[in-house]
């Protein structure tokens, strides 16, 4: 049976973020709305190897949260790899806490592993030990057995650090990708970052049994409004859930068993749960992801 285990369900900074005094942020650290880390998620199809998606800067944490990931014996580990689905820091920053010379399988496009290959710092994830998997868009590869990743481009950006004078926010390329899961008929997708949906993206999706996907903002000037940021959720690559063209009304009537929202800022009202957008989101059949969350298909 394939499992899911939502390790982070946050976007970058997580919630409460360190440097933000927003209303979600605060009622985070009073303990009135649930925390989240930074995003990331764990699949498995035994419960005893698993597979995580993204290596979150809070992966130390987010394992010593969840028993099923914990160690069996002296240096150990059930984690038989890493995909990483762009180069964000909130998805390969936590590499460096997975150094500590266990072998594993990072799995990425060549892109991405040109991307971390000129970084020395990540050279300190002894490539010896954990083999560079490069995988090339559109064609299946084996992660576990009985489980299987497409990776395939998704329109987003480069990350931040790599940003030039003129970006590209709905380039679709190898920089931003979505993941295909197969199990036992089943078909998963995991999207964290999506900067539109397209009608191939839609038809890609249309009958899926599960999709995890891009909850970074309600609205695309959310934190504008906010005072946080001078940037759109467009400008950084990510489609709102809300409006004509958000990802709710883009993947109503796709026939998706089940829609989970991940990768939430911590701007987002449906963190709260008496928000009338989280109700909102919930009444079109979206369930708004949490730390430790399992869901089977």
């Amino acid at each position: 049976m394939f499992k899911a285990l939502i390790l982070g369900a946050a976007a970058g900074g997580g919630l409460p973020q360190w440097n933000c005094g927003c209303e979600n942020c605060n009622l985070a650290r009073d303990g009135k709305i649930p925390a989240s880390t930074q995003s990331s998620l764990a699949v498995t199809t035994d419960g005893v190897s698993w597979v995580i998606l993204n290596a979150s800067p809070d992966i130390r944490a987010q394992l010593a949260a969840n028993p099923a990931l914990h160690p069996r014996s002296l240096r150990d580990t059930p984690i038989a790899g890493v995909l990483l689905t762009n180069g964000d820091i909130d998805h390969v920053a936590g590499l460096l806490s997975l150094r500590e010379q266990q072998p594993f399988a990072l799995y990425a496009t060549g892109e991405i592993h040109g991307v971390l290959a000129d970084n020395p710092l990540m050279q300190a994830v002894d490539p010896a030990r954990v083999p560079r998997v490069a995988i090339a868009l559109n064609q299946p590869v084996p992660l576990l057995p009985g489980l299987t990743a497409t990776l395939f481009a998704v329109p987003g950006k480069v990350p931040l650090y790599l940003e030039g004078e003129t970006v590209q926010t709905d380039l679709e390329g190898e920089q931003t990708t979505g993941v295909h899961l197969q199990a036992e008929g089943r078909n998963i997708f995991y999207i964290p970052g999506c900067a539109a949906v397209t009608d191939r993206l839609a038809e890609r999706l249309r009958g899926a049994d599960m999709v995890f996907f891009d909850g970074t903002l309600w609205r695309d000037d959310e934190m504008i409004t906010m005072g946080l940021s001078q940037k759109t959720g467009r400008r950084m690559g990510h489609i709102s859930m809300s409006g004509s063209d958000g990802s709710i009304a883009a993947l109503r009537d796709l026939g998706i068993g089940r829609k989970i929202y991940v990768h939430m800022n911590n701007s987002n009202p449906v963190l709260r749960p008496d928000a009338s957008e989280r109700a909102e989101a919930e009444s079109a059949g979206w369930t708004i992801g949490q730390d430790g969350m399992e869901i089977t298909a």
